[in-house]
């Protein structure tokens, strides 16, 4: 066995224990513990660089101690949402109030109006809630995502987003196929549109040009079919609030790459407001931008 596949067999144990613990507590008590491991833990892992890389050139003017703050903030938020994972059908389906909506108007016009439709969000507050949220009131909301790394771990990934009639589709062109068949059937859509790909466009992001997936315009251009920002803010330990924009309007001139490209320049800028808003909310480890 090489080293590499002892390494991705190892990782998946500690995920499967992990998993289970979470699993085992009960919901409000598997986000605080959560959050004390990104605390303590999720803070001192060399990947926390490119936070401090990220928001150094995102916002040069504050202190260390304030983008550390967020950094604190944002492990903690990483971590509940570890902890809150195996729980996503109590945040979404059970008894309680964990979850407000804020909205959701603009949700069930996409679900009632016969064609098809699109969401996007990002990495931001507990991204997961999202597509059980639409399954439970009336959309089956079809699902990108990125396959993990280690294929031993892969479950975890689509354990807490299976729904019945959701198909998780993996990024690439079989999932590209995947996602223009069913939107070609009126389905929905949702997409996390906040990570680099580096076979994308340069769109502007906080003012720097960062690599961006263009599927979200392309889909939209070619299906004429409405797209709803959607974000999830957390209120305090397990209780959210999931905020769906009005549809966006993006101008349609026939000229598809400058229209495209327009676009997405949108989607960024709203991300970008979320982000300014609630800092702590965004997975600021992602390598958005080019190194300088």
């Amino acid at each position: 066995m090489s080293g590499r596949a002892l390494l991705f067999r190892l990782e998946a144990i500690a995920v499967w224990v992990l998993y289970r613990f979470f699993e085992a507590l009960p919901i409000d008590a598997a986000s605080a513990v959560g959050g004390m491991i990104g605390r303590v833990i999720g803070t001192r892992l060399p990947v926390t660089q490119h936070a401090r890389r990220n928001l150094a050139r995102i916002f040069p003017d504050w202190s260390e101690a304030e983008r550390q703050a967020v950094i604190v903030r944002m492990w903690d938020n990483i971590g509940r949402t570890a902890g809150e994972y195996p729980h996503i059908p109590e945040l979404t389906f059970g008894p309680g109030q964990r979850v407000e909506i804020e909205g959701m108007e603009h949700f069930e016009a996409l679900r009632d109006d016969g064609k098809p439709g699109l969401f996007f969000s990002g990495h931001f507050g507990n991204w997961e809630i999202l597509g059980p949220f639409a399954a439970r009131h009336g959309i089956p909301l079809h699902l990108i995502y990125r396959a993990a790394t280690n294929p031993y771990v892969n479950w975890v990934y689509t354990r807490g987003r299976a729904n019945d009639g959701v198909a998780l589709i993996p990024k690439g062109a079989i999932g590209a196929r995947m996602a223009l068949e069913k939107l070609r059937r009126g389905e929905h859509i949702g997409m996390l549109v906040d990570q680099k790909m580096n076979d994308g466009i340069a769109v502007p992001f906080f003012g720097l040009e960062a690599m961006t997936a263009p599927a979200l315009a392309a889909f939209a251009f070619k299906f004429k079919c409405p797209v709803v920002p959607a974000h999830i803010i957390r209120l305090g330990g397990a209780h959210f609030r999931i905020i769906f924009d009005p549809p966006m309007a993006f101008e349609d001139t026939g000229h598809r790459h400058e229209d495209v490209l327009r676009a997405m320049t949108q989607v960024n800028e709203t991300l970008e407001r979320w982000i300014r808003e609630r800092p702590d909310h965004w997975l600021w480890l992602h390598k958005r931008w080019p190194e300088a």
